[in-house]
This record gives C-alpha cells, structure tokens and sequence, in this order.
C-alpha cells in the first residue's frame, strides 16, 4: 500500500507547492535553510524516489556547485589561474582577500545547502514508501546515495567555511531553521563520517563513475582521513581503490578527458552532463572566444612555466592550448556542446592520498612507490625524495600540476598550513571564507554568525 493519507499528501502538496516557488528564483534569492526540492514531483513510491534521486545528482552537478562555482573558488583561490575579466569579485579570490558580499561565495554556499535539502528529502520519505517495486536492496541504494551526496556536501561546506549550521531534516516551511546556529567544525565534519558510516552498509560495493557506491564512499573516507590527519585511516581506505584492477592510472595524462572520454578507470566519481538539458559551466569561462568561449580564467605565467616543462609538466601539458592569437587556455573542459564532466575523485588522488598518508607515517619506500607511480603516468622522472619533508613537498607539487584545473589547491594549501609559505596569505581567517552577507542580514534571529575577521 502507497502511502496515501489525507495528512501525507497535505505535507508533500506543501512541500512540492514550495518548491515550484523557490525554484522560480534566482540562486542568489533563495535562502539555503529554506530551499526545498527534491524533484518534479512527490515522494511515494519507487518512481517518484529514484526521480528524486536524480534530482539529489542534479544539485550536485549544478552551475553553483560542481558545475561551477564551488570548484571555481578552490583553483581560482591557489596558484594556477589568472582572471582576465573585469568583474572585481572575481578577482578577489585570486588576492586572497574575498569579502563577504562576493557572489560566487554566496552561489556555492546555496548551491551547497540545495543539495542537502534535496537529499534530506529523500532521507525521510523513502524509509516510508510502501510499494512491492521497491525492494528492500533499491530502497537501500537510493538512501544510501542520498547520505553519501549530504556527506561530500558537509565535507565542503565544512572545508570552505569551518563549522556550518547542520540541517538533516526537510524544511517542510520557510523560516523554520532560521533559528539553527552555527555548529563547530568539528561537529561539522562529524556529520559528515555519520553520513558515510551510514551509506556504506546500504550501498553495493559495485563500479559506477557516475553514482555512489561503497567505493565511492571509501574513497570519500580516504579523502576525509586525509583532512583529519588521520594517515593510518587514509592510507587504508586509498588502498582499498587502489588495489582494484577496476581503476586505474591511464595513460598517457590526457585519455581520461581527451577525446570525448568519460567514464573511464581513471574516474573514481565524475558528474555525467548530457550538453542539451543539462550542461558544464566550466567550458565556457575556460575556452577561448575563437571556440565560443570568454576565456575569463587563463592558466598564469608561473603555472604555464610548470606544466609546459617536460621535466615537471611531462605529458599533463595538454591542460592547455593556444588560441588563434597566442594566447594560453585551461583545455580540460571543451566539448561542444557543454557536456564536460565534472571530476570529483580520480584514482590519481587516492595515489596521492596514499604517498602523503605514508609520508606522515615514515613509510618513505611505500610513499615514494605511489608519488612515482603518478609520475611515471605523467612521463617524467622518477622523484629520489627520501626524507619526509623532501616528500611532503614533491607530493605537493605533484598535486599542484595532477589536478590543476580541478577543485583541490586552495584547499590542499590550507589543509597543510602552507596557504602562508606559498601564497603569502598572513592574516590566517582567511584560510576559511566568510559566511555570505545575505545569510546574515535575512537571519532575523542572529543564529547565523560571521566567521572571525569578517565584517
């Protein structure tokens, strides 16, 4: 029997009414406590789940998301890329100094929390269906993508701006959070290893690019342990990926992106984009305007010196290319239409998880194994870094030039301390950004507060 009483169709009428009206507005309008979605339509029964489901895929593929502007606020805030547009909050990140009322801040905090709510959505109506096609291993699968979609989203969210305010439930009327301060980072990250704890058990463990699995999962683990300098863990759950003949290193650099590919052994987790209904934003800020691009990000002069050096680029130089006036662009993104994917995790960062893990745990022989095996893929030599500081930094530098383009520097500097050493940024509250200034001001019960050193 669905689940038809008067009560739970009022509820989801509710529900789907607000979200056909927040949908309607612009990103930058919709307050991330309140937003509600989780589909085209209510939550009852297997099809409705897994259309919710893709609508939880969906907000994490989106332009304010992965789609865009979150992963735009990690290389645009490192080392790599220059800004060659004139809008001035832009250049912000790029001076490390990013004010509180910058847009794209404001973008990838929403875009963030809209992913929540639509998974919290599918949290708490799918334990409830009553219907024979969804059986007991789908209905399991659907929730556990649901935690692990509300996992990487807290992971981010706690990355960027420390300690968030934590939002499980669906928001069934606006202001109801309003009052939800903010919790600690730590707090904060603790939902995050609640979440993946709980999708693991309900996950199979299974190869897909595009969707969660226990893999998937471990992976994220991996990544986690990484941040909490938890090496033994990290080193663990790296080695669960790596020792699966289902992922691979490719060679040479480019055949995970070139060419049209996606979905390849090289991806651990990317976002599938179709080009037509749902399309990468990335494209077109990277590309060239001969290409029907406005090439407002570019990769810098010291950047460009790296990745063009045989010795240290090797073969990643097919990141860029030259346009018909000499100039050099970002090329991971350039498939006409948009359908670009998205990568969130790639086997080569589990590599370098692993290097880094047994780097802190004086394992230098086994570190300097995975640090080589990334090396080689790229078809340069050999690193002979033997101690651990030696090794720390080339596993640095390698992530630098491996993932370029993709959304780890900026945090990868912070994480480690080093946003000082090799980006000059002294004043420390800025290794978090500031909550958005709109948050504040429409936070009429002051539960919201600022990050230390903003205004």
């Amino acid at each position: 029997m669905l689940i038809n009483t008067a009560t739970t169709k009022l509820k989801y009428i509710l529900i789907l009414t607000l979200i056909t009206l927040v949908s309607c507005d612009e990103f930058l309008d919709v307050k991330p406590k309140d937003s509600l979605s989780t589909s085209d339509d209510v939550i009852v029964d297997k099809a409705s789940a897994e259309a919710a489901l893709r609508g939880v895929y969906s907000a994490l593929g989106a332009g304010d998301y992965y789609g865009t502007s979150f992963q735009s606020i990690a290389y645009l805030s490192g080392d790599n890329i220059a800004w060659t547009g004139s809008q001035s909050q832009v250049q912000e990140f790029i001076n490390k100094k990013v004010n509180a009322d910058n847009a794209t801040v404001s973008a990838a905090w929403n875009g963030i929390y809209r992913a929540i709510n639509r998974a919290n959505n599918v949290i708490a109506a799918v334990p409830l269906i009553q219907d024979p096609l969804l059986t007991t291993a789908l209905r399991d699968q659907i929730l556990g993508e649901a935690y692990f979609v509300r996992a990487l989203a807290y992971f981010d969210l706690a990355r960027t701006w420390g300690g968030v305010p934590l939002i499980t439930k669906p928001t069934l009327v606006p202001g109801e959070n309003e009052d939800i301060g903010r919790s600690t980072v730590e707090e904060t990250y603790a939902q995050v290893l609640s979440d993946l704890e709980s999708a693991e058990p309900l996950l199979p463990e299974t190869t897909d690019r595009y969707r969660a699995t226990r893999k998937t999962v471990w992976a994220l683990k991996s990544r986690f342990y990484l941040y909490q300098q938890n090496w033994s863990k990290a080193e663990e759950f790296a080695s669960k990926l790596i020792s699966d003949t289902r992922y691979k290193l490719l060679k040479p650099y480019g055949t995970f992106f070139q060419s049209n590919a996606r979905g390849t052994e090289e991806s651990v987790f990317e976002i599938f984009y179709n080009g037509t209904t749902e399309t990468n934003g990335h494209r077109n800020q990277w590309q060239p305007q001969t290409n029907g691009g406005t090439r407002q990000w570019a990769p810098n002069t010291a950047f460009l010196a790296l990745i063009n050096d045989p010795a240290v680029g090797g073969n990643r130089s097919v990141l860029v290319a030259r346009d018909n006036q000499n100039r050099w662009y970002g090329n991971l993104y350039y498939r006409t239409p948009a359908s670009d994917p998205s990568y969130i995790i790639r086997i080569a960062e589990l590599y370098l998880i692993r290097a880094e893990a047994r780097a802190q745990l004086d394992k230098p022989v086994d570190a300097l194994s995975d640090l080589n095996a990334v090396r080689d893929r790229a078809g340069i030599a050999l690193s002979v870094a033997s101690t651990k500081n030696d090794l720390l930094l080339a596993i640095e530098n390698e992530r630098r030039l491996e993932f370029a383009l993709e959304a780890h520097r900026w945090f990868d500097l912070v994480r480690t301390d080093r946003a000082d050493d090799v980006l000059g940024v002294t004043e420390k509250f800025r290794y978090l950004l500031p909550i958005p200034a709109d948050q504040i001001l429409v936070d009429e019960t002051l539960a919201l507060d600022q990050n230390i050193g903003y205004r």
